[in-house]
């Protein structure tokens, strides 16, 4: 084996041992996100807050697929592993969209008016800082070993980002102007966005098999 392969078969190592990284670092931040989120929706009947909550779970479990993906060797055990996963998520993303939409109709219906979450405000924002730099990160990982995988993943945390943007919206102008239907409107808007992740997860579309040059 000449001097070139080994260096870049250390390259890749290198890389994809900072993808795992950095799958951990998603994994970490979206547990405590998801907990702070649905604790504080529950006690402020934020269905906007608690759907965001729910929503970094999904994104936990997704990031859990790729780490076990990026874990295995066989470039066969990692399709099988892809799809399974793919299944699970795009059928936890529907479900997440049909809980979020029914139940924000309902707050619009009956005016359910949430209490200002400050606490809601700060993870929201908090988020929006973070999700971008970690989905750049993993965009840079995915193109240098040439992984579709790892840039379906980067995109499904730039969605996350999106959210946050959508919920700290909703979340301010109910705490500064009063106006509650703002927080089932956000909610409202959350749901095609996570119904589409949904569908193309269960088409196979957000993630594809880990391309590795020979």
């Amino acid at each position: 084996m000449s001097q070139q392969v080994i260096q870049s078969a250390s390259h890749r190592a290198d890389l994809v041992t900072r993808g795992r990284r950095l799958e951990y670092l998603t994994i970490g931040w979206n547990s405590l996100e998801g907990i702070i989120a649905i604790v504080a929706g529950l006690f402020a009947g934020s269905i906007a807050l608690v759907g965001f909550g729910l929503d970094s779970l999904i994104e936990l479990l997704s990031g859990a697929a790729l780490l076990w993906r990026l874990h295995l060797d066989a470039p066969e055990r990692r399709e099988r592993a892809e799809v399974m996963a793919l299944k699970i998520v795009g059928i936890s993303f529907l479900a997440l969209a049909a809980y979020v939409f029914f139940d924000a109709v309902k707050s619009l219906i009956r005016r359910e008016t949430p209490a200002a979450s400050y606490i809601g405000i700060g993870i929201a924002a908090l988020s929006l800082i973070v999700m971008p730099l970690l989905a750049r990160a993993k965009r840079h990982v995915a193109e240098k070993i040439n992984s579709r995988a790892m840039r379906a993943d980067a995109r499904q945390t730039d969605i996350c980002a999106y959210l946050s943007a959508i919920l700290l919206g909703g979340l301010v102008l109910n705490a500064i102007f009063g106006w509650w239907w703002s927080d089932p409107l956000a909610a409202l808007v959350m749901t095609p966005i996570i119904a589409k992740e949904g569908v193309e997860a269960l088409r196979g579309e957000s993630c594809c098999d880990d391309e590795i040059p020979a």
